[in-house]
């Protein structure tokens, strides 16, 4: 079968890639054409875009760069028409995704299956109207929102549990064999333990945080060995500016490696807290925003969730701070740091942890969502 696989960031190149790898094992027959990244492109395939070229954030960002959105959004359509694939998958990425299951759905070309649902739970609940028309079948990775959308829009899901514990679990198997290297690819000393800053993965998140965060941990930095994940997707001088006069290093494209060595991480909230969480590394997370008066007070009566974190909403509890919008600065980024470093947090935390990883339980998500997808499209051909 043919399969259009769309992710326009680098977690969800990385968690296509799997997907895609479990569909092989599936229908040895498989065929991809897809707008993602590197990782998919080495499962095998054409690639017609690659996320780099997608992945804008912010009202200003999207703004500027709305010509080349609009012709991304016009080629994906086009090329979807002419290659008749026999189902589009999308991968989060909502703002440019939804439009392209609007686009399938109209056109009759083929079903619309959505592997990691947008977190339409979180803002934008009115986008349950167009994934009601427009997606045929939903895969979820986070288990509280099977209650979000079969309890309260009765729209039913599939909850195939969470790829991202797959990977983690998996990479820190291989961890031992990789460790020498990390260390002497890097020059970082074994015995100073490290701090790492995961502060977006992209250039508006990394202008906003990663300041702060150097200036928090400034303190730290004849002690510690301070580490910045560089984000796959942003390129290596653009990080330049904000790293000049600080006593950090900086590694690219090595966020698990830098999470299987770290004693503490002040990270941006997103996926990143989950991964961060399911390393047992201890975490404040960071979120810098415009007008953090005015987001703080809409954080308590607009937004629906009362979470920016994953760690913390899947526990439906703060297991790690969050320091966002009006909570946000450098000062209390350190006091939480030193709370963490002193040990008085880092016990709580890991029970938390714990907490989470028993609530994702142990389902392999690629290969429950694999075979889903392709019983589905095999009975819905005879």
């Amino acid at each position: 079968m043919k399969y259009y696989l769309i992710a326009g960031e680098a977690s969800g190149d990385l968690h296509a890639s799997r997907l895609m790898n479990s569909l092989k094992d599936s229908d040895s027959s498989a065929d991809f054409r897809f707008f993602g990244g590197d990782q998919m492109l080495a499962v095998g395939g054409t690639l017609v875009k690659h996320y780099r070229e997608m992945a804008y954030m912010g009202f200003i960002p999207v703004l500027r760069h709305l010509p080349t959105i609009l012709h991304n959004m016009e080629m994906c359509k086009q090329d979807i028409l002419e290659w008749q694939p026999d189902v589009v998958i999308l991968v989060d990425y909502p703002g440019f995704n939804l439009d392209i299951a609007k686009f399938v759905k109209e056109r009759r070309i083929c079903p619309v299956y959505y592997y990691i649902s947008p977190k339409i739970w979180a803002w934008k609940e009115y986008r349950i109207k167009r994934i009601k028309r427009d997606v045929d079948e939903l895969f979820s990775i986070l288990p509280f929102e099977v209650d979000f959308f079969e309890g309260k829009h009765h729209y039913p899901i599939h909850y195939v549990g969470n790829p991202t514990m797959n990977e983690v679990d998996e990479f820190r198997k291989a961890w031992p064999s990789l460790r020498e290297k990390f260390y002497q690819q890097n020059a970082l000393a074994q015995e100073k333990p490290i701090i790492a800053l995961l502060c977006g993965s992209r250039k508006q998140e990394i202008k906003d945080n990663l300041p702060p965060m150097l200036k928090a941990v400034e303190d730290f930095s004849d002690r510690y060995a301070v580490v910045v994940a560089g984000a796959p997707s942003i390129d290596k001088d653009y990080y330049q500016p904000f790293l000049a006069g600080h006593h950090v290093k900086i590694v690219y494209d090595q966020t698990y490696s830098l999470l299987s060595e770290a004693k503490v991480a002040l990270v941006t909230s997103g996926t990143a807290t989950l991964e961060t969480a399911l390393f047992g590394v201890p975490q404040v997370v960071c979120y810098k925003t415009p007008l953090p008066k005015l987001i703080g007070w809409m954080r308590q009566r607009v937004l629906n969730v009362k979470y920016v974190s994953l760690v913390n909403l899947i526990a439906v509890r703060e297991v790690v701070t969050e320091l966002v919008a009006d909570t946000f600065s450098v000062e209390n980024i350190k006091a939480e740091l030193l709370k963490i470093l002193d040990d008085g947090r880092r016990a709580q935390i890991q029970d938390g942890y714990a907490e989470v990883r028993r609530i994702l339980g142990e389902e392999n998500a690629p290969e429950n969502a694999a075979n889903i997808m392709y019983n589905l499209l095999n009975n819905q051909s005879k």
